[in-house]
């Protein structure tokens, strides 16, 4: 089913006021091979990198510096 500009314009609207944007750049082809890991894992590529991301702040938060 088609979205209506209204729907595009009201999401574009939510997503600003709700979601900060972070672009990653990898290298070529390794964005497809984090989505085929995320999609193994029941994820979506954003989910796997937010769900990266946290478990790496909080495992850096645990691990004291040298």
């Amino acid at each position: 089913m088609p979205v209506s500009e209204a729907q595009l314009r009201a999401t574009a609207k939510y997503k600003a006021g709700h979601y900060d944007v972070i672009k990653v750049n990898v290298p070529k082809g390794e964005k497809e091979e984090i989505r085929v890991h995320a999609e193994s894992r029941g994820e979506s590529l954003n989910a796997f990198v937010q769900r990266s991301v946290r478990e790496t702040m909080a495992r850096d938060n645990e691990t004291p510096e040298a």
